[in-house]
């Protein structure tokens, strides 16, 4: 063959990164290294894979079209590897989750998994919706775990586990105590909401659409929990997930508000690039995120166990 693996993993590294010093950070290769494997690679085939702008460099046609087959070669190799030397697990992969799959659900699922795959790697990001979906589009992650849709065509969104929002706040709020909260209620309340981008704000802003221009947003903030001290505080009510607020609503420090006829429903999605090569990582950790849910009406009915079998409890 004219080329070489470690030509693919720069292809590959410089593909995800835009540039050539970060993907030579990635590889733990010098810069000059990384330079000199692309140019030759770009030589023995007499074309061209990157549109130079300046120190960036971003993939051609040519260079697009190719780098999810490099990057299926690497992942056979990989596996390939691992066989010959006897080694258990299911290589390296890299989740991305949306911060209330995150924050309660992706760190224990990924311990389940370790503990069923000994030997394997995981790298986790946690980011908002928009993130996630453009790291899995530029392949800088296996798979994502997503609250909210995306309609982009390079990308594959299937339906994991429904999932619902609901308006909360502190016990001594006076909607608190209020029976029948309506809608024309929460007009003149202080709002404590998730930033825009996020999975959580698409679809409250959707359920909300009538009313958006009359609510008074006081924060925006990019974590559940910064929210839901925000709230307990009682500088205004909130909406966030149920799964996010299940201990809380136990234990009495938020309550939920019920609105009648307010749709907040949603669904926790996997998200996959249509070119990705399925490993058996992906494989086994995308079966044990079905196992876990499997019969599971809503995410927080959802029930994980810590290593000695207890039942999780969130702060």
């Amino acid at each position: 063959m004219k080329f070489s693996l470690r030509q693919l993993e720069v292809l590959v590294a410089i593909g995800r990164e835009s540039s050539v010093s970060r993907a030579a950070e990635a590889l733990s290769m010098t810069q000059s290294a990384t330079s000199m494997a692309l140019a030759e690679l770009e030589r023995q085939f007499n074309t061209r894979l990157f549109d130079r702008q300046g120190k960036r460099l971003q993939l051609n046609t040519e260079g697009r079209e190719l780098l999810p087959r490099a990057m299926e070669l690497l992942d056979r190799a990989q596996e390939l590897e691992a066989l010959l030397e006897g080694k258990i697990g299911t290589g390296s992969l890299r989740i991305g989750a949306t911060l209330t799959i995150g924050n309660y659900l992706a760190t224990l699922l990924i311990g389940d998994y370790m503990q069923q795959n000994p030997g394997s790697r995981v790298e986790l990001a946690v980011q908002n919706t928009s993130t996630i979906i453009d790291q899995v589009a530029h392949f800088k992650l296996d798979l994502g775990l997503i609250e909210g849709d995306s309609y982009h065509p390079d990308l594959q969104i299937t339906p994991w586990v429904d999932d619902e929002l609901v308006i909360f706040a502190a016990p001594d709020h006076p909607l608190a105590s209020k029976s029948g909260v309506k809608l024309q209620d929460l007009i003149n309340e202080n709002w404590i909401l998730r930033e825009r981008g996020s999975g959580t704000r698409q679809v409250f802003d959707a359920a909300m659409r009538h009313q958006l221009t009359n609510l008074k947003v006081l924060l925006e903030l990019e974590h559940t929990e910064a929210i839901k001290r925000a709230v307990e505080s009682g500088l205004g009510i909130g909406c966030i997930s149920r799964l996010a607020l299940k201990d809380a609503f136990r234990r009495g420090s938020l309550v939920p508000l019920e609105i009648a006829g307010l749709d907040l429903k949603r669904q926790f999605n996997f998200v996959l690039h249509k070119q990705k090569f399925l490993t058996a990582g992906i494989s086994s950790f995308l079966q044990l995120c079905r196992e876990v849910t499997e019969n599971v009406s809503r995410s927080d009915l959802i029930i994980l166990r810590k290593p000695d079998g207890k039942p999780v409890e969130y702060r």
